[in-house]
């Protein structure tokens, strides 16, 4: 017994147009002092680039802590070092991780981790997240061999 299954015309069309409109835009948010800037954090950039959309490198904005490097320094650095990869933005926020994924519209935290003493300070983080935003999810990754 065949089969046959019936074209439409202009069905191609179709489908390209509801894969645009109903497509999601994945962008994560990858938050953090980098005080300095360092080869894990880029090869953290550089792999999450390749996962979503977009990735927003956001420097944290913390009037309690005495850092290195300026906030427009720590800026600087990482668009220099990162302008290779068209989909990452560099960011400046202060206040709740969760209210500025809110307000850029993001939906994943790309978080690194090392140890398990990291690991365990970030799920803690990521539950309260998790609280406060339910749509948004927590992305941990490892670094590279050469980073770890």
């Amino acid at each position: 017994m065949k089969t046959s299954i019936a074209i439409y015309p202009g069905w191609l069309e179709c489908a390209a147009v509801a894969r645009a409109t109903f497509m999601k835009t994945s962008i994560a948010i990858y938050p953090g002092s980098f005080d300095p800037v360092t080869n894990g954090h880029l090869d953290l950039i550089g792999r999450g680039e390749k996962m979503f959309d977009r990735v927003i490198v956001a420097v944290l904005k913390n009037m309690e802590k005495q850092p290195l490097f300026t906030v427009p320094e720590r800026v600087e650095m990482l668009r220099e070092v990162t302008r290779q990869w068209p989909n990452v933005e560099v960011d400046v926020f202060q206040g709740l991780l969760v209210d500025y994924a809110r307000k850029r519209d993001a939906a994943v935290i790309l978080r690194g981790i090392r140890a398990v003493s990291d690991y365990e300070y970030e799920l803690q983080m990521a539950l309260m997240n998790r609280k406060l935003e339910p749509r948004l999810e927590t992305v941990f990754m490892l670094p590279g061999d050469t980073y770890s």
